[in-house]
């Protein structure tokens, strides 16, 4: 299922107020005349870009026909399979599983599971897509973001792919916007600031208020005011067994020290 389909399910124009959705229509045709493709995509998805771009159509028009062009080549069929990832899948860096408190999917990431050396950047750029996709179809009704958890323990040079996170910021902000609801980065060591301050002048401002970093001292109570006890990974003391593409490789341990 691409992102937008989950809000096919949806009867009317469900939130936003009628002068969004005004400009919405207006969109839509600026799109249609310009790609056929266009009808495909619902409206959740043009009001996405149109949020995205501070509602200037004409500024949403062109960042939503650049991502009809990309995704006729990123998806040719349509999606990403498990075999066009399976380097990346099993490597369990990334688990899909459970809520947050207001019912957005949840994304775990280990950031030390990540190995530049071992990665292929084109596969790595699949995945990235195949995870957003499958994050978006775990979407209930009215909601369209998701968030995450970014755990850095162990994270060192070997791990640091300013590649792959500009790559991933890329797709993300220019393919999948309005997407992200908010990361949560967590034992993060200070090694990882100097990467994180080569990647910080590319991520635009709406994104970068969504990125938080969580002191060790805070960690519990944050996550547990953010995710209930039931939703929330046995690894921060919660009772969600994660469960990651290769069974044998458990999650890494990530109590705080």
């Amino acid at each position: 299922m691409d992102c937008g389909d989950e809000q096919a399910k949806h009867n009317g124009h469900a939130g936003g107020d009628a002068s969004e959705w005004k400009k919405v229509a207006e969109m839509r045709s600026v799109v249609q005349a310009q790609d056929p493709a266009s009808k495909e995509e619902d409206d959740f998805t043009l009001r996405r870009f149109l949020r995205a771009r501070e509602h200037n159509i004409g500024k949403a028009s062109a960042m939503f026909l650049k991502y009809l062009a990309w995704k006729r080549t990123a998806k040719p069929r349509g999606s990403i399979t498990e075999d066009e990832v399976r380097n990346e899948l099993v490597q369990d860096k990334l688990y899909v599983q459970g809520f947050d408190k207001v019912g957005r999917p949840m994304i775990y990431l280990f950031g030390v599971r990540h190995l530049p050396a071992k990665r292929d950047l084109e596969e790595f750029k699949r995945y990235v897509v195949y995870i957003l996709d499958n994050t978006c179809t775990k979407l209930s009704a009215g909601h369209e973001k998701f968030a995450a958890v970014v755990d850095l323990k162990g994270w060192g040079y070997a791990n640091c792919d300013i590649r792959a996170k500009l790559a991933a910021l890329d797709i993300m902000q220019n393919y999948y916007p309005e997407r992200l609801g908010r990361v949560l980065l967590i034992h993060v060591p200070y090694v990882f600031m100097a990467a994180w301050k080569m990647v910080y002048p590319f991520i635009d401002d709406n994104t970068k208020k969504k990125f938080v970093f969580v002191a060790d001292r805070d960690l519990d109570a944050t996550l547990r005011d953010a995710v209930d006890e039931c939703q929330l990974p046995e690894v921060y003391g919660g009772k969600l067994k994660l469960k990651g593409y290769c069974r044998s490789s458990p999650p890494p341990s990530s109590t705080s020290d």
